[in-house]
């Protein structure tokens, strides 16, 4: 029942919409209606700036981290594995119920999860992301070589729950990136010019 009350809750605080929320409060922009047309930080970077992708990446960082922390920081004494929690939280904000059930790629609150439970592996996936998004300009190429090397760290932390569920995720953003990979392929996918 514990898991059933922890997944449904997360699953409503990753569908929780930051960059909608975003454009439309801040920039009175339905930011679904511009770039990718994706609800994720990456689409807020390209549309409406450096500050505005700062807030709704940090804000669907958060939506992970909470969601992850959520069994531990109520008053009930759940016995729930936290990662599986948080995989709820993915699937909100992919998934979302507030947005038409069409949200981001799961890379930002992917990695929230991590930082809910292996602050280490987050610094590891944090620093991959920006190593491999500074030599090749492609946001969802650095997402997803950081996939492959949480997996890799994870193996090396010997923690079998970590493994198993970064592994899904891993698997779940390649998928969610389908797309980008045919265009990385064919040369036509759109670089960063800020870095």
């Amino acid at each position: 029942m514990n898991y059933v009350i922890f997944a449904i809750l997360a699953y409503i605080i990753g569908s929780i919409p930051s960059a909608l929320i975003v454009g439309k409060l801040g920039y009175k922009m339905d930011i679904r209606e511009h770039g990718s047309g994706n609800l994720g930080a990456t689409n807020t970077f390209r549309v409406l700036g450096i500050k505005a992708g700062a807030i709704v990446m940090l804000a669907d960082i958060l939506k992970g981290t909470f969601a992850t922390l959520l069994p531990a920081i109520t008053v009930f004494n759940a016995d729930v594995y936290p990662l599986v929690i948080g995989l709820f939280a993915v699937l909100g904000h992919t998934y979302p119920l507030f947005a038409k059930f069409k949200g981001g790629k799961a890379v930002a609150t992917s990695g929230g999860i991590i930082l809910g439970v292996s602050p280490l592996l987050f610094i590891v996936m944090v620093v991959t992301f920006i190593l491999t998004l500074y030599l090749s300009k492609y946001v969802s190429l650095s997402s997803m070589v950081t996939g492959i090397v949480s997996i890799i760290a994870s193996v090396l932390l010997k923690d079998i729950g970590l493994i198993i569920v970064v592994s899904v995720l891993t698997i779940f953003v390649f998928y969610r990136h389908s797309d980008n990979i045919k265009r990385i392929k064919n040369k036509t996918e759109p670089k960063i010019t800020w870095m």
